[in-house]
């Protein structure tokens, strides 16, 4: 039998220590004394092993991971929340509830800004549109002609904000009712000054869905179309703690003020992952206008899930995408192009009926609207920023009444072990 060269002699115990954690490190993870990773030990919950060479005793990453899943709802040593307590938003049944109103209802009935204001407040009486200031509009159109013109909305979104803050004196006021002025105001100004699509005529009414439509595309805006697009912004305001809703807490938990909330959450959407997922499924949708089935089998070809398809949440059925769907669906016998848009969606759905996650998800749903109104290839991404930021808000506003910096997870150290000063000295 051949033996071990040392770089292979070497590489075998580099990851038997990436493998194993220390009594210490055990502890840490797991938020408990030393004493008790002994206890777990006796008791057959843990597995200690001994390495030579080495003192005291290894334990096995997969069964401290293990370990530490089985107990989720606790506040470890270093003050790490694995849950999280909101009384904002309910994922449960593939249903969306927002203070424990049905989303879907919500948008056959309320405007964008009232749907923020349930989210704030509670209160859903509220029609007012959001304000905008002209001199505060002038100025971040000034800062959004600076920018070159292939500038994705969601680019010029976050220099506007940054605009808007340095331009607010007293952004630091935490008080709640500060903080949702204010954001309407944030609003306002965000939308108001993008700039038009070429061709696009002005906006009829000072509500946030009017005022965004412009400056998605130069389409007729008829009643039916601007209704679909305020439907989409109450369906898509809050979403549980999605990843940029958590990157928003974790800001206002070091209670940074609204505009460093609004930018976390910014800053996180533009993942693929997340807010950017609606692009990749605009560009297969429009591959699908040209040859469905043709589109359908590239994909499948190299990916196993398909863009604009299944959740990580709901099982069988995405209710944003069903709701806005089935208004677009409504829509199409007067519009041959918004018709083709959900006949491919209902095929290729069709298709893949009978497997798991085959059914259509928000991203795709407001792809279908983008192909179906001429929008902009980039504008179910700024949809979805708009409407989120009064979901990061709200959710900033309860993390504000926790204590601060609640969250800091502490790293599970799985690189070589530290080293003595004897061990330095030889």
């Amino acid at each position: 039998m051949t033996g071990r060269t040392g770089h292979d002699a070497n590489e075998a115990g580099q990851e038997g220590v990436r493998h194993h954690l220390t009594t210490a490190q055990v502890a840490d993870r797991l938020g408990v004394r030393q004493e008790t990773v002994y206890a777990y030990v006796s008791r057959g919950l843990l597995t200690s092993h001994r390495e030579p060479g080495r003192r005291g005793s290894r334990f096995s990453v997969a069964e401290v991971e293990a370990l530490a899943s089985a107990g989720r709802e606790r506040r470890t040593s270093t003050g790490v929340l694995e849950r999280i307590r909101t009384e904002i938003t309910l994922l449960a049944d593939d249903r969306l509830r927002y203070r424990g109103r049905d989303a879907v209802d919500l948008a056959s009935s309320c405007s964008a800004e009232q749907a923020a204001r349930l989210l704030w407040t509670g209160n859903l009486t509220d029609h007012r549109p959001f304000a905008a200031p002209d001199e505060l509009v002038r100025a971040a159109r000034r800062a959004d002609r600076a920018l070159p013109p292939a500038a994705r909305l969601t680019d010029r979104i976050r220099v506007l904000l940054t605009t808007v803050a340095i331009s607010d004196p007293l952004r630091f006021d935490l008080d709640e009712g500060s903080v949702t002025n204010r954001t309407e105001t944030l609003v306002g100004v965000l939308v108001r000054a993008l700039p038009l699509v070429p061709g696009a005529s002005g906006p009829s009414s000072a509500a946030l869905a009017d005022q965004l439509w412009p400056r998605l595309t130069a389409e007729e805006p008829t009643e039916e179309a601007v209704d679909h697009l305020r439907a989409a912004l109450v369906l898509l305001a809050d979403h549980d703690l999605a990843a940029s809703t958590l990157a928003a807490r974790l800001a206002a938990s070091t209670r940074g003020p609204l505009y460093s909330v609004v930018s976390a959450g910014l800053g996180a959407v533009e993942g693929t992952a997340h807010g950017a997922a609606s692009g990749i499924a605009y560009r297969f949708l429009r591959e699908a206008l040209d040859d469905t089935l043709g589109a359908l089998a590239d994909r499948l070809r190299v990916e196993s899930a398909l863009p604009g398809f299944g959740h990580r949440v709901y099982t069988a059925r995405d209710p944003r995408a069903e709701a806005l769907l089935g208004r677009l669906r409504q829509s199409a016998e007067g519009s041959p192009r918004l018709a083709q848009a959900v006949d491919v969606v209902d095929t290729i759905a069709d298709r893949l009926r009978d497997r798991p996650g085959g059914f259509p998800n928000i991203d795709l749903a407001l792809a279908a609207m983008q192909h179906g109104y001429r929008m902009r290839a980039d504008a179910g991404e700024a949809v979805f920023a708009v409407a989120r930021i009064a979901g990061w808000v709200a959710h900033a506003l309860e993390e504000y009444r926790e204590p601060g910096v609640r969250f800091r997870p502490a790293g599970v150290y799985v690189g070589p072990p530290p080293t003595s000063d004897a061990d330095d000295d030889r």
